[in-house]
């Protein structure tokens, strides 16, 4: 199924192609303070349909995971990274996806902070 979402001035806008049939809260530094909830597809899977550098880039501690976000509203729609057989992925914040009946999805708990 195809879906569509953005930060919240639309600054970023995006499409992503996948199935949604759950999420992931994690408990990491950043994640907690974001508040957002997961899902990872294959990155060729989200296409951005605002310019790639209307995404502002924020890497910290190994600088594995490229946490993309808006700099004019500050919200984070999804995030770039490779899985560990090396496959790049994306991490969509669910939050930011049009028309999706968050309390439908089950959500997995993943504890990050113990990474």
């Amino acid at each position: 199924m195809m879906y569509t979402g953005s930060c919240h001035c639309g600054g970023i806008r995006f499409e992503v192609d996948g199935d949604l049939d759950g999420a992931m809260a994690c408990n990491c530094s950043i994640c907690q303070r974001k508040g957002s909830l997961l899902w990872f597809v294959p990155r060729d899977r989200l296409r951005l349909l605002t310019p790639e550098d209307a995404a502002a880039t924020y890497t910290f501690n190994r600088h594995a995971i490229r946490h993309r976000f808006c700099a004019t509203c500050g919200i984070h729609p999804f995030g770039e990274g490779t899985d560990p057989e090396g496959q790049r992925m994306a991490a969509i914040n669910v939050r930011c996806l049009d028309g999706v009946d968050l309390d439908a999805l089950p959500v997995h708990r993943f504890d990050g902070r113990a990474l």
